[in-house]
């Protein structure tokens, strides 16, 4: 588990809605290449723990990267990377 998780976080400060702000966190992880095409997402569980979040900000945060086509879900499995084109 440890291994997902990351320094950065929320600023609780920012006008930006808290799960805009884990969705960029995400993609710019995605686009930097720390999370590689068909790689898993943190789970649910470590996302809430690591953002202190509620679980329909997680969720609403990785809806907004599937809509981006970022992100696919396969149910009991995980969220993954998209490959790119």
């Amino acid at each position: 588990m440890q291994a997902y998780l990351s320094a950065v976080t929320v600023d609780r400060h920012d006008p930006t809605p808290i799960y805009r702000q884990i969705a960029n966190i995400l993609r710019e992880k995605i686009l930097s290449g720390e999370y590689r095409p068909r790689q898993v997402l943190p789970s649910e569980k470590q996302l809430m723990q690591e953002h202190e979040v509620a679980r329909a900000t997680d969720l609403h945060a990785i809806e907004a990267l599937r809509e981006e086509g970022l992100v696919y879900t396969l149910p009991q499995r995980g969220t993954y990377v998209s490959p790119r084109d």
